[in-house]
């Protein structure tokens, strides 16, 4: 489709089957808990312990990274907000085969990451009910999450809202409670404990720059689920006023709560020993004298991975119904039901994590995890098709039509092409560490053979052609 043809705003979900039901509050705090999951409150000690107190450096550089790459994404989505988002734009502006290979592997991305988040749960209940198989909470965190996006987008924003908030409360609530230890002495018998462990242990860098570079390839996961912003442009009510302020507020939130927590966590416990202990959160409301807090943050890590699994079933629903209306994936899958949910494009996506999380009992721990490397490699693919397919977008439109722009990117293009540079970066420190190299070999092969796929199966992209049927 050509630059600055595309069709009216919204066409492919207003006009069509898809609702726009999703509010401000619902995208701003979507947004917000997909970036904030398990690994923030178990104390993200492995990057830690690579960078120490430095982790804030590592997370402040990420977190600028992917300011950029979200404006790019925004720029786009409030040009042409559809469904599919960053797939479509690939499609539109790279060409059918990166579109092709955009959608399908951020499909597999969220399904990896879904069963790793049911296995969470059912973890996490095995510490209050030891005796109940796993694979029973693992099913029944497949099952609600899976309920929850067949009724309607509005009940998946409405859970999807809460979660995040407990996720959110949880941290203000341990800040707080941590700068009232730092520098009142609550819980420490009224001695201000002051920050110095936030340079005592060997230096504010202990490993040196090595170290802040060895933990952004972590650091960047992270932050893996923003772009999920995106994702919601086709079923915003109004995607030319919430997709940019989501975009304008998330940042600053993500970093005051990933960059605020570390920075009381690291104040008050010494760097080389968080993670020996247990969770800095539960330790730091046990010392503020909150003896339920082991109960407290199992409940939250619990919370956090239901809206990880939610958001990701939502997210696979969504991109597959975008694949199938552009003739890339079967056009059964392009169909909705009454309420406006894909629903066929759903039950795919829950089938396959059934098999999911029975390949995560069945198999060795080590397959399972070369697989999952497969949705880090793709973390970062999906990435730089978003600065890519916006680097075309803005070259192909008249100055004219950039001075009309609704929604900008800052600096284009060097903003742009620093951000890819940062990537790039990424991907070098993946190639250079040997637990993480793996990656590179599989994610590879995988598009590889989606590129076999896509040629053996002529699926090049279709027009869209009005309105698919509703009912299936």
């Amino acid at each position: 489709m050509p630059v600055g043809n595309h069709p009216a705003h919204g066409e492919t979900a207003q006009g069509g089957p898809l609702k726009r039901e999703l509010g401000e509050r619902h995208i701003r705090l979507m947004a917000l808990g997909a970036c904030i999951g398990v690994g923030l409150f178990l104390g993200s000690a492995k990057a830690i312990e690579m960078a120490g107190p430095a982790i804030m450096i590592s997370y402040i550089i990420g977190g600028l990274a992917i300011l950029v790459i979200m404006r790019a994404l925004g720029e786009m989505a409030v040009h042409n907000p559809v469904a599919g988002s960053f797939s479509r734009y690939a499609q539109d502006y790279l060409g059918p085969l990166a579109g092709f290979l955009t959608g399908w592997n951020y499909w597999f991305l969220w399904l990896v990451t879904c069963v790793a988040e049911i296995t969470a749960v059912a973890i996490y209940m095995g510490i209050w009910f030891p005796d109940v198989p796993r694979w029973i909470w693992a099913l029944a965190a497949l099952g609600s999450m899976g309920a929850i996006n067949l009724i309607a987008v509005k009940a998946f924003g409405e859970f999807e809202f809460w979660f995040a908030l407990i996720k959110i409360v949880t941290i203000i609530a341990m800040v707080l409670g941590g700068i009232g230890i730092i520098a009142f002495g609550l819980g420490n018998d009224g001695v201000a404990m002051g920050i110095s462990n936030l340079w005592s242990n060997g230096g504010f860098m202990p490993n040196g720059v090595t170290g802040v570079l060895m933990s952004l390839q972590m650091v960047m996961f992270a932050y893996l689920g923003v772009e999920m912003i995106g994702l919601t442009a086709g079923e915003a009510r109004n995607p030319q006023k919430t997709i940019p302020q989501a975009i304008g507020s998330v940042f600053w939130r993500i970093l005051l709560f990933y960059v605020g927590a570390l920075f009381v966590i690291l104040s008050i416990y010494p760097w080389n020993e968080i993670g020996s202990q247990g969770s800095p959160f539960v330790m730091t409301f046990e010392r503020l004298g909150i003896k339920t807090a082991a109960g407290i943050i199992n409940f939250v890590v619990i919370t956090a991975a239901l809206s990880s699994c939610n958001g990701g079933i939502f997210s696979t629903g969504r991109m597959l119904y975008s694949l199938a209306q552009n003739g890339q994936a079967p056009a059964t899958f392009a169909r909705t039901s009454k309420n406006g949910v894909p629903r066929n494009a759903l039950l795919l996506s829950i089938a396959a994590l059934l098999l999911g999380v029975l390949a995560n009992y069945l198999v060795p721990e080590k397959v399972f995890v070369w697989v999952t490397s497969i949705a880090t490699f793709g973390a970062i693919w999906t990435w730089v098709m978003i600065l890519l397919a916006q680097l075309k977008f803005r070259a192909g439109l008249s100055s004219a039509e950039r001075k009309a722009l609704k929604y900008r990117m800052w600096l284009w293009p060097l903003s742009s092409y620093l951000a890819l540079a940062f990537l790039v970066l990424v991907v070098g420190l993946m190639a250079y560490f040997e637990e993480t190299r793996v990656a590179l070999y599989i994610g590879p092969a995988f598009l590889v053979l989606l590129t076999g796929l896509y040629y053996a199966f002529r699926l090049a992209p279709k027009e869209v052609q009005g309105v698919v049927s509703t009912a299936s």
